[in-house]
């Protein structure tokens, strides 16, 4: 049986010369990839006690939605500013070349709730660090941070130091 790195595509010099980009689509395209990568994301959750998963639009969907279901809690998505119905919060963080504004219901955690945060990746850690705040102005609490992966040389943990952080798959690299 195939270990879940290797389901990962690797493209050298992509979007630039020196870096690895590491492709979470030949994860999905795959049943047995996509089975790995959510079953072994769901084993770092086994035997915590929380209450909801918050995942950011969009791979924070795709693989937060399979482990709430899996383990019968709600899902509360985070989007992109202007894309949600009804009265928001909303925070901006810093992007490599920019900023950008996240969003979330402001009824979707109550104060005291335990919250999971699932995405895809973990590279600066900014969008991840702003959903943090967002979970926190709600009243929540964070319990634990999940990813499929991480680029470890980009150093996204130092901007959620305070918090347990966990990645399925950890590359030295950017």
């Amino acid at each position: 049986m195939k270990k879940l790195e290797d389901y990962v595509r690797s493209i050298p010099d992509f979007p630039e010369p020196g870096i690895i980009f590491r492709d979470v689509t030949s994860v999905l395209q795959d049943k047995d990839g996509l089975r790995l990568a959510v079953d072994q994301m769901q084993e770092l959750l086994s035997g915590l006690d929380f209450d909801l998963i918050v995942g950011p639009e969009s791979r924070g969907f795709i693989f937060g939605v399979p482990i709430a279901y899996n383990m019968y809690k709600p899902f509360i998505p985070v989007r992109k500013k202007g894309k949600l119905p009804c009265e928001t919060i909303s925070m901006d963080y810093e992007l490599e070349y920019g900023k950008a504004t996240i969003e979330v219901h402001k009824d979707a955690i109550k104060p005291g709730q335990k919250v999971v945060i699932i995405d895809d990746l973990i590279a600066t850690g900014g969008t991840i660090e702003a959903i943090t705040k967002l979970v926190e102005m709600l009243g929540g609490e964070v319990i634990k941070i999940v990813f499929l992966m991480e680029l470890k040389g980009l150093e996204g943990r130092k901007k959620l130091s305070g918090y347990d952080v966990d990645a399925v798959i950890k590359y030295d690299g950017k």
